[in-house]
Formats: structure tokens, sequence, C-alpha cells
């Protein structure tokens, strides 16, 4: 019995879709990755048999990448992995819907969606979009860009000139603002203490041959002890 030809036109966990046309574009179909618990699209890209097939074994969602030239696992360096909850065809069995729970951002600029903007099933209505959290991801690029390039008239350049000791203790001072504006000052004082801290802790890590990554991986390792995910 060939691959396609297995009983099921859903492809749930086991069970592979029927009737594919891979003939039509040339071996691989495209994939859009949904989050299986609020329906975010996270994601595009594109499977051949054998990369479906992979995704349904392991439970991993698997991509054909074309640049590669390969099977690419999503979230092989990372971690951020996609774990597979159900896979389906189109109308037309040339594409394909993945719900999957993504462990970690999907994004590689750490968000939660390749597509920036989009929705959520819950959103009742229209509502403001708001800053990414993965704008930190643009940060630690910038830092590790001027502690590379070390441009005249930076301030970070000039930070990262003081030496290590230097931005430790702005980091002390920063943390201490803070602090005192968590208890005596207005929310947006707080806010811009907060900014002020990351920003040189940032610096701070990159210093010592770190970056904001390695930190946030630490967190995850940590919540994976605790939660199991």
């Amino acid at each position: 019995m060939s691959e396609d030809s297995s009983a099921g036109a859903v492809g749930r966990i086991g069970v592979f879709p029927v009737g594919l046309d891979w003939d039509k574009s040339g071996g691989l179909l495209p994939v859009i990755v949904q989050d299986a618990d609020n329906l975010r699209v996270l994601m595009l890209g594109y499977m051949d048999r054998e990369a479906l097939q992979a995704t349904m074994a392991r439970r991993l969602v698997t991509f054909y990448s074309r640049s590669k030239q390969r099977l690419w696992t999503k979230g092989e360096t990372s971690g951020h992995v996609l774990e597979l909850v159900d896979v389906q065809a189109d109308c037309d069995s040339d594409a394909l819907l993945v719900l999957a729970r993504p462990r970690g951002p999907t994004c590689h600029l750490q968000r939660p969606s390749c597509f920036e903007a989009a929705p959520h099933a819950t959103d009742a209505v229209p509502r403001k979009v708001e800053p990414e959290i993965g704008f930190l991801a643009k940060l630690d690029a910038l830092v590790a860009q001027r502690e590379r390039e070390r441009p005249e008239g930076s301030y970070t350049t000039r930070l990262f000139e003081a030496g290590v000791r230097r931005i430790a203790q702005k980091v002390g001072e920063e943390g201490v603002e803070t602090a005192l504006a968590g208890v005596a000052q207005s929310d947006e004082h707080l806010l811009g203490e907060v900014a002020d801290l990351i920003y040189h802790t940032t610096v701070l890590l990159h210093a010592r041959r770190l970056s904001l990554t390695d930190a946030v991986a630490v967190l995850e390792e940590r919540h994976a002890e605790r939660t199991g995910h």
C-alpha cells in the first residue's frame, strides 16, 4: 500500500492525509502552521512526502528547506519546536494546515509568530498591536554590533571602552533606580528605569561574551524543569 492510500482524509496523529497532489508544485506543498490553542497563524513552510512522514512519525513539525535542500525540523537548533496536534489538507489537496503547540517563540526574531500582527481566535474586536517582546532580539543584535564595530560617538561604545567593571556599576545603579521607581514613582518613570536596566544588562552580557538569548535560554530551561513543558 502506498503512503497516499492510507486510510483517513485528515492527518490526526498516525493517520496520513490521502490523495495529496504532490505533482502540482514539484513535490512540495505549502504548509500553514497555527497554534492549536489560540489558532494564531505561526508560520509558513513547505513539506515534501518525507517531511510529512517525519512530522507525523516524530510528532514534531518538520519541513523541507529549499535553501538547505534537506529536511529541517523546526527548532532543531533553538529548541523552539512545534509539537504536532493535527494536520489537514485543503479542498484541492495541494496545501496543508498544521495545528501545533509551540515550545518557545516560533519566529527567529524571538516573536510568537512570523506574522507580527497575526490575530488570535479570541480577538473579538480590533485591538491595538502591542510592541513585541521580540524587539529585545533587535536590541541584542544592535548591542552586539556596537561591541564589534565601536562606532565613534556611541554611548554603547563608551561603555564597552570603559570596561566590564564600569558596565556592572551602571547595571547596579539602574537596578537601584528601578527599585526606587517601583515604590515611589509613576508608571511612566518605572518603565523608563526598567528600559534602562534592560539596556545596560544587555551591554554587560555582551561585555562578558554572552547575550540576552543565553539568558532567555536559562529562563526556558527553568520553566521546562518546573512545568515539564
